[in-house]
């Protein structure tokens, strides 16, 4: 029964991640490195790129100090409506990235928004711009550091924390010196899922942006527009890099992780 899940178990997982990933980069290299070398020639691709990279890293860094603090909130405090709070974190989990970023549209939007024409009127643009886009981002990747940090805060407790603060300790040092050693881990692990999900979303971003070639134009919508204009090589290439950088990430992490941890 053993050999036999794990037959099921790796059967699964390679018809469902290993093989199609693999196939991507088969076909990125089907005819030499030259496709990929073309596409880190091409500027389009390379602001694309470089948009992708900047809205993914302040899109985790948002998403890490708020998940952080409302794991706090969540394992360390009462309060009414705490069930609730915990229910909305997991809705970018269960929501289309379509509707969300609709949703931003109808916010932020600059014509019929409830913020979007104040927004303008200021000078700043969201919807079809650099910041809809962080905003799109940062929502679908919202519960992955908080899922990934509550437990962690729930299995330390708090006796160490109390400590602490007994012995004079204010709340930044002992959140400095006790809590964020014990959840380093989880914090980690939950940048790098955000970080792999930031990378790769399509949906949300693809409303809000407004998909303008070397302006808001994502790598993921890269992909999309190379494979609608037949040019699958290219497509192949900007999937191939998006995919590596996301399970270097992940290697990583788990290369260099205490074994007691994982």
């Amino acid at each position: 029964m053993r050999w036999g899940l794990r037959v099921v178990v790796v059967a699964y997982l390679f018809l469902l991640v290993a093989w199609p990933v693999s196939l991507v980069a088969i076909n990125t290299f089907a005819d030499g490195p030259g496709v990929l070398l073309g596409v880190l020639a091409d500027p389009d691709i390379i602001v694309a790129l470089r948009l992708t990279v900047v809205v993914a890293l302040v899109a985790v860094l948002v998403n890490t100090v708020f998940g952080v603090g409302v794991s706090l909130l969540l394992v360390r405090y009462e309060f009414p409506g705490k069930r609730v709070l915990s229910a909305l974190i997991d809705l970018p989990l269960s929501v289309s990235p379509v509707v969300v970023g609709l949703a931003l549209v109808l916010v932020y939007g600059g014509r019929s928004g409830w913020f979007g024409p104040a927004l303008e009127g200021a000078g700043v643009q969201v919807i079809f711009a650099t910041p809809g886009i962080i905003l799109a981002t940062a929502f679908v990747a919202l519960p992955l550091v908080i899922r990934e940090v509550v437990p962690v805060l729930e299995e330390i407790g708090t006796e160490q924390e109390q400590a602490a603060r007994s012995l004079g300790a204010g709340a930044v040092q002992t959140f400095r010196r006790i809590t964020l050693p014990a959840i380093k881990w989880g914090v980690v692990y939950g940048v790098v899922l955000s970080l792999a999900r930031s990378l790769g979303e399509f949906g949300a971003v693809k409303v809000v942006s407004g998909n303008i070639s070397g302006s808001t134009r994502t790598a993921t919508l890269v992909v999309e527009e190379q494979y609608l204009n037949f040019n699958q090589p290219g497509a192949y290439a900007v999937a191939f890099l998006l995919a590596m950088v996301s399970v270097a990430c992940i290697v990583v992490v788990a290369a260099i992780r205490p074994r007691g941890n994982r």
